[in-house]
């Protein structure tokens, strides 16, 4: 099971969500919702999947990958958890709600180290969504992420959609 994330939030962390009034499972998420898309901030790719009932995103591209495909969690204020491998690190967990807007959380940035308890995903078109999140409802940092339209990224990338390091 994993720790909680810290609820500290810089300006350049990475978060994300969605927020729903009208909560269902992963299970009713829109095609357009699940699958690869590029970040705002470093090149980065994350994949959205189904976890259990709800949609998780996992790291599976960034341009430091590139150059290291090693790198770990060094930046983790858990000392535990800073040996885990950064490809394939689960940033977005249990974000359930549809079909334009979801929330769950936590949401985690490896690159600051830097957690939310609540994130928020909005679906702006098919290929637009806005990530955001907030430690608290004043304290927020969204980003806009665009999706990848190639049906061989997911292949180039070594995402592998029934799979994932915390949900099976």
């Amino acid at each position: 099971m994993m720790r909680a994330l810290p609820e500290r939030l810089s300006l350049g962390a990475v978060f994300l969500a969605l927020s729903g009034a009208f909560p269902v499972g992963a299970s009713d998420a829109p095609k357009s919702l699940l699958g690869l898309w590029r970040t705002q901030e470093a090149h980065g790719v994350v994949e959205l999947f189904r976890c259990k009932n709800a949609v998780c995103g996992r790291i599976v591209d960034a341009a430091a990958l590139r150059a290291n495909p090693d790198q770990r969690d060094i930046h983790n204020p858990d000392e535990n958890l800073r040996e885990r491998s950064i490809k394939g690190l689960v940033i977005l967990q249990d974000f359930t709600g549809g079909p334009q807007k979801w929330s769950g959380g936590p949401v985690y940035d490896p690159k600051s180290g830097n957690g939310a308890k609540r994130g928020y995903l909005v679906l702006k078109d098919a290929d637009t969504l806005k990530v955001k999140g907030c430690l608290t409802a004043f304290l927020c940092r969204t980003q806009t992420w665009t999706r990848i339209n190639d049906g061989g990224a997911a292949a180039a990338f070594g995402a592998d959609t029934a799979k994932s390091s915390l949900y099976r």
